[in-house]
């Protein structure tokens, strides 16, 4: 949704964003990697109006970050 602008699930281009950019007021609502708010990786969260479905995205300068969290966990290992 966050790049074809439309709901793979439904077709619908009813879509809204809520970017949790902000330090600290937007941090709690992302991933934690440690044990401070403000080592939080915010999630920008993407939600069709028309059926519900959602897709959650990490801006790619914060990949890293996540990868050396101990909490991740690969899938492919």
């Amino acid at each position: 949704m966050k790049n074809s602008k439309q709901c793979p699930k439904c077709g619908s281009t009813d879509i809204i964003v809520f970017m949790n950019d902000g330090y600290p007021e937007g941090a709690h609502h992302g991933i934690m990697t440690g044990i401070t708010i403000m080592s939080t990786v915010p999630l920008h969260r993407y939600i069709c109006c028309n059926c519900g479905y959602t897709e959650q995205w990490v801006n790619r300068s914060n990949i890293g970050k996540l990868k050396q969290c101990k909490k991740a966990k690969p899938i492919n290992k």
